[in-house]
């Protein structure tokens, strides 16, 4: 590291004031921005400069700029879409997870999604009855499941007696028929309060996605990539996101209520 020396006599280290100095040190460009006193400011190509004032103070200082760059727009506009695309998944994902959940609860109309959550021991593994079934719909209050091995009639018959459907399977050999008994008012306003808590769970991922987005973003402010206003401008749209996809919950329970509700 490459150090310079300079030599002020005490009566004019104590005498001068600020001013702007232009000098040339080994032939380097350097710029003396501030003098008073003994203390001195120097702007220099290099990282250190030894000044040196007859009264025996030494100044050791570092002056090598900390140069902020501020983020084009377009290296703005790719942090927020990488950001917000992967926060749109996430939240996209967790809306998928509350319908599945959704479709699990019957209400009074057959829908083969009832059964999506049923799992069949296959061949010694545990499987998903529509990966071995066809399950189709007959009438508003029936479904019938017809697995493409007949040998596996016993195994869905059993793990649909053993899930919380509440639903007798009747197995005649070739197909499985499943009758939908009507809901009690009082059975309607369980499964309400159930969806209600599914559809609260659903929000509160779509809020922890949103808080991790925003994590990312003062990340960004840290490492000095974006400034304060960028971080607000973002979180702004950010926010925008999020209550696109909490309005999608709000629609999709309000749905599910009403068919859980209606007799």
């Amino acid at each position: 590291m490459a150090t310079y020396s300079l030599s002020l006599s005490p009566a004019s280290s104590s005498t001068v004031r600020p001013k702007l100095i232009n000098a040339k040190l080994n032939n380097r460009p350097t710029t003396l921005v501030s003098l008073q006193g003994n203390l001195l400011s120097w702007s220099s190509s290099v990282s250190y400069v030894n000044l040196r004032v007859n009264s025996g103070v030494v100044v050791d200082k570092s002056v090598a700029r900390n140069t902020i760059r501020c983020a084009t727009l377009e290296e703005i506009e790719a942090e927020k879409t990488l950001i917000e695309k992967n926060a749109k998944e996430r939240m996209e994902k967790a809306i998928d997870s509350m319908l599945s959940s959704f479709n699990s609860i019957r209400t009074g109309r057959s829908n083969p999604a009832m059964l999506d959550k049923i799992e069949v021991e296959y061949y010694g593994s545990p499987v998903n009855l529509k990966t071995i079934a066809q399950i189709s719909t007959p009438d508003s209050s029936s479904l019938l499941v017809q697995p493409y091995d007949k040998s596996s009639l016993k195994s869905i018959e059993k793990a649909i007696v053993n899930s919380d459907l509440g639903m007798t399977p009747s197995n005649d050999g070739e197909v499985i028929r499943l009758s939908l008994p009507q809901l009690t008012s009082e059975r309607r306003k369980e499964l309400s309060k159930v969806v209600a808590k599914q559809a609260e769970e659903g929000r509160v991922a779509i809020r922890n996605i949103r808080r991790d987005a925003i994590k990312a973003y003062d990340k960004l402010e840290k490492e000095k990539k974006l400034s304060e206003d960028n971080i607000k401008d973002l979180s702004a749209d950010l926010q925008k996101v999020t209550d696109e996809y909490m309005k999608k919950i709000d629609t999709i329970f309000k749905q599910k209520e009403k068919e859980l509700l209606t007799v």
